[in-house]
């Protein structure tokens, strides 16, 4: 099975920047109500995951205003408490819901590392929920 049918194309993918600061990538999460997305490089590359609390806890570290921190303060200085698992683009499907009993959403890379997309735990799911309807009928 290609994991192109389930690829989210990074056109269509909330991301922040590394370079982007903190207050930006703190409005993109409260836009978009996400709990954490990917991390790109300028060259487009993943970087990792950011997630709420790489900033909460990020910014208390700092011991100075929190508003006046996260107007200059890079993403990519935030210490990340875990990253998502990133695949590569022919990954099959066993090494794919290995990765998503982990993490809500899995980054796809190509052959150069560069970001393609993501691929939801829903579409996993809901693959694997089609797989079990063909194999009762």
């Amino acid at each position: 099975m290609n994991i192109l049918f389930y690829l989210v194309p990074k056109a269509e993918v909330v991301f922040v920047s590394d370079e982007d600061t903190v207050q930006a990538a703190m409005e993109t999460l409260e836009k978009c109500r996400y709990t954490s997305v990917p991390v790109l490089s300028r060259n487009g590359s993943y970087v990792g995951t950011l997630r709420e609390g790489d900033i909460l806890w990020g910014l208390k570290s700092m011991n100075e205003d929190i508003a006046g921190a996260a107007g200059k303060l890079q993403v990519r200085k935030l210490k990340r408490y875990c990253d998502n698992q990133p695949v590569n683009i022919n990954c099959d499907m066993e090494e794919l819901l290995q990765t998503s009993m982990k993490q809500n959403f899995i980054p796809v890379i190509d052959d150069h590392k560069t970001f393609i997309g993501i691929v939801t735990r829903k579409s996993i799911i809901s693959y694997c929920i089609s797989k079990m309807h063909e194999d009762l009928d």
